[in-house]
């Protein structure tokens, strides 16, 4: 049986498939037996077709239509018969010690449920595009070490939640805590599965000696449009009604208050103010449908508090940029 299974969706993905794969297809000779699994959202670009020719080891689940990230992520961990599911976008390029470096980092900790890979930018790959993500009281998500120089970065280290763009998850824990929530679609889905890991105890980390040259935004066309912009907020309230109890809420509210205010001002200086605020009314409509199941299921109370700690000491970290 395979140890690891690669888990790659795929939305009309030409540009950057091809080399992706060829990347994850090269590991050293002393990598884990592992398996590449694309999950196919209904791509019209060609790219499907060129799986199927030039990489026929490779599986391919074919969807009809694109479902989002999520969706495509879940079929792919259902699919999958190894111990260890690894999450990769399209638009990457890994090392050759990549497979590795995040099967050996899992394995190393029995407390982990996931572990991020060190992810560089494309144009400038000296620089860390996310080495781990962080989430604070101020609603905030962000990319641990984002533009920095990734000299920096070398130490493993516990973060808040793995990136889904390159990230090694064990499967057993996803019975106990549930798939990628769906409703999500896509955006901050990494963030609210390793949040709702470590409701129950576990633990994430990042890994450095796994490398990813990461594109960005590849799917979403920019870094900043109307629609992730839009669906980025929505998912931002979801992610806080569904995993912190109505005390943390009210204890954090002062602080969400300011972060959405200070957001609301940012994307007003890039003309989405009102659609940014769309998106927020549509989060608090997703929890009222979605959210009821996860408000209901009992909190770790020593968690919570473990959580809120972190929440509070990651402002100051993003605010020293660390």
């Amino acid at each position: 049986m395979k140890k690891v299974t690669v888990i790659i969706p795929n939305y009309n993905g030409m540009k950057f498939m091809e080399n992706c794969l060829f990347s994850i297809q090269n590991q050293d000779a002393d990598t884990p037996e592992y398996e590449i699994l694309v999950v196919d959202n209904g791509s019209v670009d060609g790219s499907l077709e060129m799986i199927r020719e030039k990489f026929p080891q490779v599986r391919v689940i074919s969807l009809t239509e694109n479902t989002g990230f999520c969706h495509a992520a879940n079929v792919g961990i259902g699919a999958s018969d190894s111990d260890y599911v690894l999450l990769l976008n399209n638009d990457t390029r890994v090392s050759s010690c990549f497979v590795k470096g995040l099967y050996q980092a899992i394995e190393a900790r029995s407390d982990a449920f996931s572990v991020s890979a060190k992810m560089l930018m494309w144009d400038t790959p000296d620089r860390i595009d996310d080495a781990g993500d962080r989430y604070c009281a101020l609603g905030w998500a962000y990319s641990r070490g984002k533009g920095k120089p990734a000299s920096c970065y070398e130490k493993p280290e516990e973060i808040f939640s793995s990136c889904g763009g390159a990230a090694i998850y064990r499967k057993k824990i996803f019975e106990k805590i549930g798939l990628f929530d769906e409703a999500h679609f896509m955006y901050l889905e990494d963030l609210d599965i390793g949040y709702r890991a470590k409701l129950q105890g576990y633990r994430n980390y990042y890994e450095p000696s796994a490398e990813v040259i990461h594109f960005g935004s590849a799917s979403s066309g920019s870094r900043y449009n109307a629609w992730k912009t839009s669906l980025a907020a929505s998912n931002s309230v979801y992610v806080i009604v569904k995993n912190m109890p109505v005390l943390q809420i009210l204890l954090n509210l002062p602080f969400l208050a300011a972060g959405f205010f200070l957001k609301f001002l940012f994307f007003c200086k890039k003309g989405m103010g009102i659609l940014y605020l769309k998106g927020l009314m549509e989060g608090i409509k997703k929890s009222a449908v979605h959210g009821g199941h996860f408000r209901k299921s009992r909190k770790n109370a020593a968690a919570c508090l473990r959580i809120q700690w972190q929440l509070y000491l990651n402002i100051f970290r993003f605010l020293k940029k660390s």
